[in-house]
């Protein structure tokens, strides 16, 4: 029997929302090569603090450039998964 959340702050649409934005990455300009900038970056160990760093970017850019832009929050969300997979990849490796 699945038990039904009664989601207080509209997880399900804000977490579908960030679907939908995660797969629009795929089809921008940068990402139509066989390989994401983002890739060379974790393979080259630098992923955890490329993804904290851009997490930072644009948490500080909110609300500053073009106003409180609702993209920029989606990018955090993006880049903290970003960061957790790159956990997973380290600790797999430990």
């Amino acid at each position: 029997m699945k038990t039904t959340i009664d989601y207080r702050y509209n997880e399900f649409a804000l977490i579908s929302e960030l679907e939908d934005y995660v797969n629009s990455t795929y089809q921008e300009h940068y990402s139509k090569n066989k390989f994401q900038a983002t890739e060379f970056i974790i393979d080259g160990g630098h992923g955890e603090g490329f993804a904290l760093g851009n997490i930072l970017k644009y948490t500080q850019r909110y609300g500053n450039k073009e106003g409180k832009n609702r993209k920029d929050l989606l990018k955090v969300l993006h880049y903290a998964l970003i960061a957790l997979h790159v956990h997973d990849l380290e600790q797999e490796d430990a």
